[in-house]
């Protein structure tokens, strides 16, 4: 039996299940080559059904989430929902009055959760997209959306019994939610309305340091550790948000809230406005989840939504007091509700309620017959096939360069985990700073990542509580391994590792060929994009990106591409 799963709003994309299996998942930017996508994933579908060998008429079972007020309007009115896309990227001019126009009708419907008719009109629009690519007898669900985030966690985290919180901005009414998995039910027992988000407080403060919403939060985080310190008690937000046992209060309301950030930050540096809106949500989410566990007594504590994606936050809830295992779903936020749209249906119908995880390669891959006939179009690269491209890449990275690194099935989410990744050494601030200003043209106080062997892990970093495959964590370097570590450590000691161990045997060999060389087997590991856009999908995305940024050398699936007219 196949499910589909489908989400059309931000960061849309699609997932394929078969038989209690994820056969595929991608999200639509990888296509379009439009970051976090909004527009119905025509592309993404197409790229499920292709790699299963399947055609539309295959499918009889679909899932899509969220059917709440404002994202009804948006299925209705594709247009609005455009506008907005470009305005939150700033791909519009200033306009004051648009501005305070799109800001006002987003918070004003902050509240609003699936209204009467909802269901249906969404169910309408979503059908008609499906039909137009020749779907036919189809039954299609919709699933609630932080259902969708806490099954897709909680069906993978590989526990019987499990704490699931979401939290994120807002889907469907609500901000979060605590269920409780056992003997494979997962049950709701508390939710947290929409109207106290802590999550649209941290999409404002984004939009209010002149960044993009929705998108720039990470650097928000970033920005706050170069600010200077102070106690919680002494943060001008902190009654902004209360937390009382399992429940999250706001003091104000989002429009009203708004305005009064906007003129807060007005009388400080933005990295001390960033810094005091980075503590408040540390306070408040550490204190939700500390409450949690204690309420209901698990200590393995399964997470999911956006707001996870902070890894500092992340970082305190592994060390509270009774989380004793901790697992964060590697696409935590919207681009992740596809596929735990149609996990949620598959076990309604069929019971599934735990599926093989051991990765997130779930996206599209090519052979290197077709890798080569790429290669041989472009007549500006030499190309060899290469045998021993751990080695060879090991060798090249120890020497101060970085490479592409592009193999097997692209990654689910927003981290590279070593199949389109760029690589470089660890402890090399030079190779970092050339990578900053050729390649990832990234704020100079964003931190770069490590990816190390698993078995690293403990000598590398302190407090190791898990093993973090996806790059969802932060941890403190080992005070005496902080110049190892110099090109991927953060101004405050912290790293952001994915740990590597058997479920990628290409990238666990090149790791360990590094550590022949260098001692110890970690490197830089960044996404293999161009800050701002998606990461690469297929072999010509690679070969255009290289060439655009005068990038020397690539290994392209089993060829090593050299680029003579490289700048470094």
């Amino acid at each position: 039996m196949y499910v589909l799963g489908v989400w059309d709003g931000h960061d849309a994309g699609a997932a394929l299940l078969q038989d209690g299996k994820i056969v595929f998942a991608a999200n639509e930017e990888r296509y379009t080559k439009r970051k976090l996508e909004i527009k119905f994933p025509f592309n993404s579908i197409k790229a499920a059904l292709d790699y299963a060998k399947l055609k539309p008429t295959d499918i009889d079972t679909i899932a899509f989430p969220t059917t709440e007020f404002a994202k009804t309007a948006s299925r209705l009115l594709p247009y609005q929902q455009e506008v907005y896309y470009k305005f939150r990227r700033r791909k519009l001019p200033l306009r004051p009055k648009l501005e305070w126009w799109m800001h006002y009708m987003k918070y004003a419907q902050t509240g609003i959760g699936v209204l009467p008719g909802c269901d249906e009109v969404s169910k309408y629009v979503v059908s008609k997209q499906l039909r137009s690519m020749g779907f036919d007898k189809f039954k299609l669900y919709s699933v609630d959306h932080h259902v969708s985030h806490a099954t897709g966690t909680a069906f993978t985290c590989g526990w019987d019994k499990a704490l699931v919180i979401t939290m994120d901005g807002l889907g469907d009414g609500l901000c979060g939610s605590i269920s409780v998995m056992e003997n494979g039910k997962l049950e709701r027992k508390r939710i947290i309305h929409a109207k106290d988000s802590i999550g649209i407080f941290y999409e404002q403060v984004t939009n209010i340091v002149g960044m993009r919403e929705l998108e720039d939060e990470g650097k928000v985080m970033a920005m706050a550790d170069y600010s200077f310190p102070f106690k919680f008690e002494d943060n001008k937000l902190k009654d902004f948000y209360t937390v009382n046992g399992t429940e999250i209060k706001a003091k104000y309301g989002a429009v009203a809230q708004y305005d009064m950030l906007s003129r807060l930050a007005w009388t400080m540096p933005r990295e001390q406005f960033a810094y005091m809106a980075q503590q408040l949500l540390e306070n408040v989410l550490v204190q939700f989840v500390q409450n949690a566990v204690n309420e209901y007594g698990i200590g393995n504590v399964a997470l999911s939504g956006g707001l996870f994606a902070n890894v500092k936050a992340n970082m305190k809830i592994r060390n509270l007091d009774g989380v004793k295992q901790w697992y964060i779903f590697p696409h935590m936020g919207d681009g992740g509700i596809a596929l735990g749209a149609a996990m949620q249906v598959d076990y309604t119908l069929n019971g599934t309620h735990a599926y093989p995880f051991d990765g997130a390669y779930l996206g599209n891959e090519f052979d290197d017959t077709y890798t080569e006939a790429v290669l041989k179009a472009d007549k500006s690269l030499a190309y060899e096939a290469d045998s021993d491209k751990a080695s060879h890449a090991a060798d090249l990275i120890g020497e101060d360069n970085y490479v592409f690194w592009y193999q097997g099935r692209m990654e689910y989410g927003p981290r590279a985990l070593g199949d389109r990744s760029i690589l470089a050494k660890a402890s090399s601030e030079d190779v970092k700073d050339k990578l900053n200003i050729y390649v990832k043209q990234r704020e100079w106080y964003q931190p770069f990542a490590p990816s190390m062997l698993r078995t690293e892990a403990d000598k590398l970093l302190d407090e190791v509580k898990g093993y973090d495959r996806f790059m969802t964590m932060a941890y403190k370097a080992k005070e005496d391994k902080r110049d190892l570590l110099h090109s991927v450590v953060h101004v405050d000691m912290t790293a952001r590792p994915q740990m590597v161990g058997d479920e990628n045997p290409n990238y666990r060999d090149m790791l360990t060929k590094v550590k022949k060389k260098l001692k110890y087997g970690v490197v830089l590991n960044t996404s293999f994009n161009i800050h701002g856009q998606p990461i690469v999908m297929s072999p010509e995305d690679a070969i255009m990106t290289m060439k655009k940024t005068q990038t020397r050398y690539m290994f392209l699936n089993g060829f090593f591409v050299e680029n003579k007219e490289a700048a470094v």
